[in-house]
């Protein structure tokens, strides 16, 4: 397709790949929660959210309510997942039927209350636990007061019990895994021993799904991977990166033997040097840090080193070697040439890559 300015074009076939990736992993009966948060990981969250209820999958997850609001405005209807419901919001939670991750007593507090003066009853959460990730969820030694909170009003209804794996990834964590997979198996069967109803327990993440098959439980938390990326080799190789940034050159010029490029003058030519600018810069989502020799992208099928500091609206590459005119077209990342590709020295990761690209980009979709 001709880009004719700065687009991130997301492809939706590719999405449909990698569903069915993870879905070929899994038991015929495990369920898979598609987590569109961030405009879903960057990309077009209605859109994406919408294809993912196309291709059957069971749960959507978000991070905040206004983003669950979002979906449900847009015609969503499944269960979706908040990770991280506020108090302030608790009226559209309720209004829009969102199932929060409940994950502290001051939360699950206020909302039984809420719904005790609302008169609402059998009103669905999942619970999350704390398994070694420290950062939200209840310890392992508040299972009993978290139960008696719930059955104090006997309004709010469990229908789900989650933690997240903090090093799934990384083989040289695995024991730690192991021992998370463990903690969150005390927890399911303590909650599963107080409730009539079969809870969904869900534990793995991403890499999870491809690195712990025994922890599959009842259904799984896709996120990155829907996206195209894993945290090693093996996941990378699967999976196809659905979302494209690309854009063109919009002036070519050729500098002399030490004259220099950007604002701090902090690249210097050592030889006759081609500069092409490109009309994107860090307040797109492409970070300072990624200036200076640190990054590269495509061009008519060579990679070109940013050169200089990354400006606002802006940025440098080298061309010397390349062939190329003012108009041609310049992949930042995408299926050609991915996010690890780019961020050339990894000082980064894919997530923070591909969630960076600001609404300001025009978004293009094709299935």
């Amino acid at each position: 397709m001709p880009v004719k300015e700065t687009r991130l074009i997301i492809n939706l076939n590719d999405l449909a790949f990698n569903y069915a990736v993870i879905k070929e992993k899994l038991k015929p009966e495990t369920k898979i929660m598609g987590v569109v948060k961030a405009f879903a990981y960057g990309t077009d969250s209605e859109v994406v959210a919408q294809k993912l209820v196309d291709l059957g999958v069971d749960y959507l997850a978000v991070a905040y309510i206004e983003e669950g609001v979002r979906l449900r405005k847009f015609g969503i209807t499944i269960p979706i997942l908040v990770f991280y419901p506020q108090v302030e919001e608790l009226k559209q939670l309720l209004t829009y039927n969102l199932t929060p991750s409940i994950y502290n007593f001051r939360y699950l507090k206020k909302l039984n209350a809420t719904l005790n003066k609302e008169d609402i009853e059998d009103f669905q959460i999942h619970i999350k636990i704390n398994t070694g990730l420290n950062r939200l969820g209840f310890d392992l030694n508040e299972l009993e007061a978290i139960y008696n909170e719930i059955n104090q009003s006997k309004r709010i209804k469990v229908v789900g019990l989650f933690s997240h794996l903090a090093a799934s990834g990384n083989a040289k964590e695995a024991k730690f895994t192991q021992s998370q997979i463990e903690k969150f198996e005390i927890a399911k069967r303590f909650f599963q021993s107080k409730f009539d109803q079969k809870l969904i327990a869900h534990l793995c993440n991403s890499s999870g799904i491809f690195n712990f098959p025994e922890a599959e439980y009842d259904m799984v938390r896709a996120g990155i991977a829907l996206y195209g990326y894993g945290n090693n080799t093996k996941e990378h190789e699967q999976l196809q990166p659905i979302s494209s940034l690309k854009t063109v050159i919009t002036q070519l010029r050729s500098i002399q033997v030490g004259e220099s490029v950007g604002y701090e003058r902090l690249f210097k030519a050592s030889r006759k040097t081609k500069v092409a600018t490109l009309p994107l810069g860090y307040v797109d989502g492409i970070a300072r840090q990624f200036g200076n020799l640190k990054a590269e992208v495509l061009i008519n099928g060579k990679t070109a080193p940013i050169i200089g500091n990354v400006c606002m609206d802006t940025m440098m590459v080298d061309v010397t070697d390349i062939e190329c005119k003012e108009g041609d077209h310049v992949t930042i990342f995408g299926k050609e040439h991915s996010a690890l590709k780019f961020d050339k020295l990894q000082q980064s990761i894919p997530y923070e890559i591909i969630t960076r690209i600001s609404q300001r980009v025009t978004r293009v979709i094709e299935s």
